[in-house]
């Protein structure tokens, strides 16, 4: 019954008016004074063009069935072709583009690619107004091809007669979509278009990029804006909230604040741009990517788990995308390749945020072990004691131990070589500002250091090889209170010199309970002993950072499993000088057994029988013998090992070609794994003041309250969340005092005017 009165809308008489020929229930198109309409359910303008132009035609059908309005054989009858032709068309679109439907050659040489969905989005910016330089700035090309596209489409300002999409009215009782009079922008209802949302559109004058607005007027059916992106006419769905009690993982918006105050939005805006029409949009899927993150759904898998229409409710959407959708725009967002660039912009959001704990940045290497088919180099997997095929990224982190910015090593190179540019990106980022840099011993190299030291910075590591002990009566007990916390150590405080002299540090020695000595090296000679030993020891809290995130967050979970071609050329350890290296360790063996074998056979030699040693050599000749021939061997190998070079390209030692993991994807969940963790983080410090044992269960409240079912109320300018009491009444006070903090902040839940407002349930 439904279907035949929708029908009966679009069809209104028994018999098609003249010049209409219906392809399908789902569309037609009507013919008149030379130019041709293609209209889709309901009411929905899908093409436009003059009969003569075979070229808009042919991209007219082709769209029909791609974007499965109609199915071939009903195209091709209603257009009176064949199949076969319109298969052709499809072809020819597929590898050319538009203008293959012209040529049946392919595309014309010379003629930069722009794909049907971006034309479509240059005709709509520039019958908004958008000049060629704006439009050619959003799209990524030159100004010259917005103009060619727009002279080859026969572009004409828009009329006052140009047909209107027939949505209707909104809904008026839907509070995420109406408003009383003006909001922050000016703009009265009657300035906004027809179905719009005033909380969420503003006028083109007001900025430079008009805020989106939905066409649906139920919160739990987006039908009307997935058809507009399936259409090519939609970056990214606004969110539109419904209410409703007892929503499950309701508390994870109590990151939002947080997130949005990193900045992570402006900046995958300003990186990226958008990635194309799309339902789930640029905004859509960074928001999507954290609160996953957060609520420990550690890869897109996990997505299966989970009910998609639940998970879309935190968003504002019917439903959450699925793992293909999700996969899909890993991969879009990976193929652009800014990953670098977004945790660049990401790193001088927190700089600019945070700059007072930036004085002591902690720097460590995180290994990642791979365990595919793929031949990949070997780093040493300290928490496994095993060098195995891995991916190295080294971490930056503040003095709280919150992640700076990451970075992936090429060929898990190490420490050592990796310090001066990640100092050197550290500098960029801090300015002029003192900073001391803290790294274990993997970074220990005294040229390194003082390299390091003339380009202004102060460093602090343990020292690494052999070391003078420090005499007992040196060391004294010192206590002191360091950031709230009462510390106390056994010290002796020194001056070192290393390269000869050239180079001074301060050594610091802590005595343990055991008679341990642990030297500690810096160029801090302002720091008192016991605060170097603290800063030194708090390196740890970047070590259980990274059991963190591998447990909490899947820090080692791959979420690309493609390779991509690596530099043959780079260089990497000689595997042949390690095989004779092994050798030479064997044969050395061998002769130690044997030099030892001749010694005790002399130290039991009985003198009334060989008097002299002469007659020992004689007696013990083929022991002797043996031992020359070893002698040799181990001489002929340090002679091969001395001739063979310590590094050789890689390419002349992996058979076949030179790859190595895809890392832009897998850098961009990194780089979002950090956002989440830094907005975890900024909650554990707003409820720290609230909750006395905030340093053992800080981290577990905060994962509990993300998890928590919740009430959400939606009204003309407000997003109103109320949560689930905690197991505990001293949580539950701690959760609101929470909330009211948040609320002080008035952040505005992103895409949308809606200011979030928490509360806890009342018992």
């Amino acid at each position: 019954m439904a279907e035949n009165l929708e029908q009966g809308v679009l069809f209104p008489d028994p018999s098609p008016p003249e010049g209409t020929r219906v392809i399908n229930h789902q569309c037609l198109y009507r013919t008149r004074d030379g130019n041709r309409i293609v209209i889709g359910s309901p009411g929905i303008v899908l093409h436009q063009y003059p009969v003569q132009d075979r070229i808009a035609e042919a991209y007219a059908m082709v769209s029909l069935v791609n974007q499965s309005w109609a199915n071939q054989r009903e195209v091709a009858s209603a257009f009176g072709c064949s199949v076969r032709t319109l298969r052709r068309y499809q072809q020819h679109f597929l590898e050319g583009g538009l203008g293959a439907l012209a040529h049946r050659s392919g595309y014309p040489r010379g003629r930069r690619r722009l794909r049907a969905s971006r034309t479509k989005l240059i005709q709509r910016l520039k019958s908004e107004g958008h000049s060629n330089r704006e439009i050619a700035r959003r799209i990524g090309v030159c100004e010259k091809a917005v103009r060619k596209v727009l002279r080859r489409l026969g572009w004409k300002p828009q009329t006052s007669q140009q047909m209107l999409l027939p949505f209707g009215d909104a809904d008026p009782a839907d509070p995420n979509l109406s408003a009383s009079g003006t909001g922050d922008s000016g703009v009265s209802s009657a300035d906004v278009p027809v179905g719009a949302d005033p909380n969420l559109s503003a006028s083109p004058s007001d900025s430079e990029d008009a805020a989106p607005f939905s066409l649906d007027t139920d919160p739990a059916d987006r039908k009307f804006d997935r058809v507009l992106a399936h259409s090519g006419l939609l970056e990214d769905a606004v969110p539109l909230f419904r209410p409703g009690t007892g929503i499950p993982r309701l508390g994870v918006l109590l990151a939002v604040p947080a997130l949005v105050g990193s900045g992570v939005f402006d900046c995958a805006k300003a990186t990226y741009g958008h990635i194309g029409p799309a339902f789930y949009g640029l905004r859509t899927t960074i928001l999507a990517l954290l609160l996953m993150a957060l609520l420990r759904i550690k890869r897109p898998e996990g997505l299966k788990e989970h009910a998609p229409e639940d998970l879309g409710r935190l968003l504002g959407l019917d439903r959450a995308p699925e793992v293909k959708t999700m996969r899909r725009k890993l991969s879009r967002l990976a193929a652009l390749r800014r990953a670098v660039q977004f945790g660049r912009a990401l790193a001088e959001q927190r700089v600019a945020l945070r700059g007072a704990a930036l004085g002591f940045l902690y720097v460590d290497g995180h290994v990642r072990v791979y365990h595919g088919q793929r031949k990949l180099p070997k780093a040493h997997v300290a928490r496994m004691r095993l060098s195995m095929p891995a991916t190295t990224d080294y971490w930056v982190n503040d003095e709280k131990s919150d992640p700076l910015f990451v970075v992936t090593a090429e060929a898990n190179a190490g420490l050592v070589r990796m310090l001066p540019s990640l100092l050197a990106e550290i500098r960029s980022l801090v300015g002029d500002r003192r900073v001391t840099v803290i790294f274990d011993r993997g970074g220990y190299s005294p040229k390194l250091f003082l390299k390091l030291i003339e380009d202004g910075f102060d460093i602090l590591t343990y020292r690494k090889g052999r070391f003078r002990h420090v005499a007992r009566r040196k060391f004294q007990k010192q206590t002191a209170v360091i950031e709230g916390r009462k510390v106390t150590y056994t010290l002796a405080d020194q001056e070192v010199r290393l390269l000869g002299g050239k180079l001074r540090l301060r050594q610091v020695t802590v005595l343990s309970e055991t008679g341990h000595q642990t030297p500690i090296l810096t160029s801090r000679r302002d720091l008192s002993a016991v605060e170097v030993a603290y800063r030194m020891f708090e390196r740890w809290g970047q070590e259980n950072f990274f059991k963190y995130l591998r447990e909490e967050y899947a820090l080692d979970a791959l979420v690309d499993y493609s390779a991509e071609p690596d530099n043959p050329t780079r260089e990497v350890p000689n595997p042949a000088l390690a095989a004779i290296q092994a050798k030479l360790r064997d044969a050395r063996a061998a002769l130690s057994r044997l030099r030892a074998e001749y010694g005790r056979e002399a130290l039991d030699n009985v003198e009334s029988q060989r008097g002299t040693m002469r007659g020992f050599k004689i007696a013990k000749g083929q022991l002797g013998k043996a031992i020359r021939a070893a002698m040799k061997r181990v001489a002929r190998l340090e002679a091969r090992r001395a001739a063979m070079p310590k590094r050789v390209p890689v390419g002349e030692v992996v058979e076949g070609d030179v790859v190595k993991l895809a890392p832009e994807r897998k850098h961009l969940t990194n780089v979002l794994k950090l956002v989440a963790y830094q907005a975890e983080s900024d909650l554990f410090r707003m409820v720290a003041p609230h909750y006395k044992r905030v340093e053992d269960e800080g981290r577990t409240l905060i994962v509990s309250a993300l998890a928590s079912a919740g009430d959400l109320e939606v009204t003309s300018d407000e997003l109103r969340i109320t949560l689930a009491q905690m197991s505990s009444p001293h949580r539950t006070r701690a959760v609101a005092a929470l909330c009211e903090e948040l609320n002080r902040l008035r952040t505005v839940f992103p895409g949308s005017r809606l200011v979030l407002r928490y509360s806890v349930k009342q018992g």
